[in-house]
């Protein structure tokens, strides 16, 4: 039996969006006005790669049993009862709500696990504004948006640890002593990424050739490295600006690529060495790095470089200007052609996945942290200096830290710049995404006279 998912919330907080968002097509009607889904849907839908049963329900709203709204409120109640996870999304942008803070507390109740969905929160702002739903106590929430897909690579690694584990006949049928990393190769079309592929299998897998656009889907093999580790990798259609993308064909696969990002662990992103990085890799990069991915460069065609010193010099350039975010990322000339220095990517993928799995111990991250604190004091913010107390690490894949003190979602961005690269020297962390979660505490003399 599949293991049941309902996406439950007040109306009109985006449930259908994201629903059709995990479903991967459009499923349930989406629109402005509250309350157009009445009936529960349910869809079979890959999820962090386990087949699961996905359910929009209507939006919860408080009203007597025999109106059209109860009855909906009914029929939510009774997917709850069936549900092994329940997806909670509440509006970034509208802010809690009291309906927010009644059913977050009538779901507390149930005994259900809850993923907290901080939906519509769309860039920086978004993701800072997310931080008022701690207060519903169902968990840390997650910032995501449905309408744009921002979040939905760690969405989906969330489900994954939420869901129960699978049933044993199929972790025999996945053969998986050891869960399979999942690779994506990525970039501009006619970088050699299909070339790249099959280098690696040893095999003519997919087809290449010299005009750009000849991959239009995304292509997932199962494979064993040279270590004897399974690798799940997934070979995608080239991605090119968004003004240029007008056929719909070329649309479907631009989505394809988009989800197989937001689905790998590792992204590898394959750059023409002879044209350098321009500006549609390092967009792909940090659409990568919003994911919470690891990133490994592949810097292909490396035999028809004449003046490779200053060829990796410029790359080099580019992403540390470009690419602070993810300063130290790892890059591997190679010839996916000839083959010449394919063999050295593998070892770099694991290098990357280790570093993007790591776990830093509470008691080693509050040295660091007391450390950064006294070589660089926190900031003045409207007069007051901001009291940073103590740090932990609630979670990996991406190393996220939760910094707690007084006022300390007012931290400026300069000095969680400065924090995330004193964690990333001090733990040896190059070239992953580091996410800082500030919780500001509240400090019970403030409005007092001493």
């Amino acid at each position: 039996m599949l293991p049941r998912i309902a996406v439950m919330g007040r109306p009109n907080v985006g449930k259908s969006t994201l629903f059709n968002r995990l479903a991967g097509r459009r499923i349930a009607i989406v629109d402005n006005t509250p309350g157009v889904t009445r009936d529960r849907k349910e869809t079979v839908a890959r999820i962090a790669g386990r087949d699961v049963l996905l359910v929009d329900t209507a939006g919860l709203e408080e009203a007597p049993p025999d109106t059209i709204p109860g009855r909906m409120r009914s029929s939510s109640e009774a997917a709850l009862r069936t549900a092994d996870l329940i997806l909670f999304v509440v509006d970034v942008r509208a802010g809690l709500t009291p309906a927010d803070r009644a059913f977050a507390q009538w779901l507390r109740r149930q005994g259900k696990p809850v993923l907290l969905l901080a939906n519509k929160a769309e860039g920086r702002m978004g993701a800072a504004n997310s931080l008022e739903a701690y207060e519903l106590g169902l968990g840390a929430p997650l910032p995501v948006s449905g309408e744009h897909g921002d979040g939905f690579g760690e969405l989906h690694d969330e489900i994954r640890a939420a869901l129960p584990p699978e049933p044993p006949e199929e972790e025999e049928e996945t053969d998986d002593p050891n869960r399979p990393l999942r690779l994506a190769i990525v970039g501009r079309p006619n970088a050699g990424k299909s070339t790249l592929l099959n280098a690696l299998l040893g095999e003519e897998r997919m087809i290449t050739g010299p005009e750009p656009g000849l991959t239009r889907d995304s292509v997932a093999v199962q494979w064993m490295d040279e270590t004897g580790k399974p690798v799940r990798l997934v070979d995608t259609a080239g991605l090119r600006r968004r003004a240029r993308i007008t056929e719909a064909l070329e649309q479907m696969s631009t989505a394809a690529t988009i989800a197989a990002l937001k689905e790998c662990e590792v992204a590898v992103l394959v750059v023409d060495a002879v044209q350098g990085m321009d500006e549609q890799d390092l967009r792909i990069a940090r659409l990568a790095e919003r994911e919470g991915r690891a990133i490994v460069v592949a810097f292909n065609k490396w035999d028809a470089v004449e003046d490779r010193n200053a060829a990796r010099r410029k790359v080099e350039d580019v992403l540390t200007a470009s690419l602070a975010q993810l300063r130290g990322i790892l890059v591997v000339p190679l010839s996916a052609a000839t083959g010449r220095g394919v063999d050295k990517l593998m070892p770099t993928v694991r290098e990357a996945y280790e570093t993007w799995n790591r776990r830093i111990p509470t008691g080693a991250l509050n040295r660091w942290f007391e450390n950064a604190l006294s070589r660089h004091a926190p900031p003045l913010v409207e007069g007051k200096r901001l009291k940073l107390r103590y740090a932990t690490m609630p979670k990996a894949r991406p190393p996220t830290i939760a910094i707690f003190g007084t006022r300390a979602e007012m931290m400026p961005e300069d000095y969680r710049r400065y924090l995330v690269n004193s964690f990333r020297e001090a733990f040896d962390m190059p070239g992953v995404p580091i996410r800082i979660n500030l919780r500001g505490t509240e400090n019970p003399y403030a409005d007092s006279d001493d």
